[in-house]
């Protein structure tokens, strides 16, 4: 039952629309709404309040999503619960999660004007003060981290998520560009590498290292020690060129890439000795499931073509080489002119360096004339028939070696664990990670720190990937943070009749697509 009741407070009366009912036997108040003072009753009446004097436009879809998935895995329990009760206003958890739901959303950005642009401040339990969400505060919150406490609140964090997945197949993965760690956009720091376990479906991390360049352990050994920490048998990636670091025959699992240009006999095979993969996991890819000589040994390899990378080189190469022949032009116009002063060398020195670009010295020929630096002249010419045969036998191909007997499918997607990893990881971090402001140097703790976070980001991230593949949306992490950020909260704010200005809430409409993800993730729970 509605009614209308009314409080005294400060000699002025507000008034509510209250819903009772009975509870346990007994008459209570069940809801009620604020209505606002006589005056804004009337005024609204009278339609004074109909229009807003004012709107703010707040992240929400992204924002929302994440936090609901933060929130499924439990993270904020489980790091507080590995770090023990300290007593803090704003639990060390918090603050992680917090900044692993920055990090995925808004990176690069600062965490108070994040904070304040978005619509976590209304759902995110216990209230938080904005005051409390800044970047000083959180490093002074995380100051005392070691390296064993980061390394368990990774641990832990994994646990849960594989409870959701079950047993998952491990990868073990370099990836050499992780961050560019820089005190400003002029002075760059060291760069630093990554070496992680990721799940093979999804490539979610689980355990990680961070190195920097100078000094770091060889991947191998790096990937020995991750997998003790993942508890389960790991199977290695590498990268074209790392298999001669590694030995292939000494027991351990491994998926990696070779070198194209060794194997001339397998990429002269007609694309009739190729067969689809899986038209609904790799649209346009087709896969020719054979053996060769590897490192002085018999071992499966995998000749794969991808139609869509196929068109990217072409395009790419097609780029280079008109790049390539444009200067080749300017450079035999200016010595066509006559007035050159630089010797046979140094020109020499110049048109390698524009074909040096990779694939147009296949196909990109040239000729010097002369000696004296005035009689230079210079002739260049495309081979076709080199251009036709670096089209049908490179573009859109990649040789994989393999020592397991998986699907070409489950090869395939576990050699490109690596792609998606680097994705996210640019997505997160950007082409460098400024230095935290004040400035300060980026000591081992904060870049161990931040490369928690940032794991942690991808493993969340990585997760909701996951789960909208299930629900049958085939999207990148880019994509999929992409189109949950369109869903924006718009507050509109009305002219104050006397008593408190009013404020309304209204999410942005929704796509299809939208809707489904909107759906997926729960979203409702915390529209407004």
């Amino acid at each position: 039952m509605a009614s209308v009741i009314g409080k005294r407070v400060g000699g002025r009366t507000y008034y509510y629309l209250a819903q009772s009912g009975r509870v346990n036997g007994r008459p209570r108040i069940t809801s009620q709404r604020y209505l606002g003072t006589a005056d804004d009753i009337e005024a609204a009446l009278d339609g004074a309040a109909g229009n807003p004097d004012g709107t703010r436009h707040l992240a929400f879809g992204d924002v929302a999503a994440v936090w609901s998935t933060l929130e499924r895995l439990q993270v904020r329990a489980t790091i507080d619960e590995v770090l023990g009760s300290r007593k803090a206003k704003v639990s060390v958890g918090t603050y992680l999660v917090l900044s692993v739901l920055h990090r995925a959303t808004a990176p690069g950005t600062d965490l108070a004007q994040w904070w304040a642009d978005s619509a976590a401040s209304r759902f995110v339990r216990p209230r938080i003060t904005a005051a409390a969400v800044r970047d000083d505060e959180f490093w002074r919150a995380v100051r005392r981290l070691t390296r064993p406490q980061l390394e368990r609140i990774e641990e832990a964090v994994s646990a849960r998520v594989r409870a959701q997945l079950g047993e998952p197949i491990l990868l073990a993965v370099d990836v050499p560009n992780f961050a560019t760690y820089a005190e400003s956009e002029t002075a760059v720091a060291a760069p630093a590498g990554l070496s992680t376990v990721v799940t093979r479906d999804g490539a979610i991390p689980l355990a990680s290292t961070v190195y920097r360049r100078e000094g770091a352990v060889p991947f191998g050994v790096a990937a020995e020690r991750l997998s003790a920490r993942a508890a389960g048998p790991v199977t290695l990636v590498f990268e074209t060129g790392q298999h001669a670091q590694l030995d292939l025959d000494d027991g351990r699992p491994f998926v990696g890439a070779l070198p194209l240009g060794d194997y001339p006999e397998l990429l002269a095979r007609p694309a009739s000795a190729r067969r689809p993969v899986d038209s609904a996991r790799f649209a346009g890819v087709t896969a020719l499931d054979t053996h060769a000589t590897v490192s002085g040994a018999s071992h499966r390899v995998v000749l794969t073509h991808s139609a869509k990378l196929h068109a990217a080189q072409a395009r790419g190469f097609a780029q280079a080489l008109s790049s390539a022949t444009r200067q080749l032009d300017g450079l035999a116009l200016a010595l066509e002119a006559g007035t050159n002063r630089r010797p046979r060398e140094q020109v020499m020195t110049e048109m390698a360096r524009i074909t040096r670009v990779r694939w147009v010295d296949r196909v990109l020929s040239t000729r010097l004339t002369g000696t004296r630096p005035a009689d230079l002249r210079l002739d260049w010419r495309v081979d076709e028939n080199a251009r036709a045969r670096l089209d049908e036998e490179f573009f859109g191909k990649q040789l994989l070696v393999t020592d397991h007997d998986w699907p070409v499918a489950d090869v395939i997607t576990a050699y490109r664990a690596r792609y998606h990893l680097d994705s996210t990881f640019r997505q997160l971090n950007g082409p460098f990670v400024a230095a935290t402001a004040p400035r300060r140097n980026w000591t081992d703790h904060r870049i161990g720190v931040h490369s928690l976070v940032s794991v942690l980001a991808t493993a969340v991230t990585h997760v909701m990937r996951q789960d909208a593949d299930r629900a049958g949306l085939d999207l990148s992490v880019r994509e999929l943070l992409d189109l949950l950020s369109r869903i924006g909260e718009t507050v509109l704010r009305y002219p104050s009749t006397g008593g408190r200005p009013r404020t309304r809430r209204l999410l942005t409409c929704r796509d299809p697509v939208q809707q489904r993800l909107f759906d997926l993730f729960g979203l409702g729970s915390y529209a407004p």
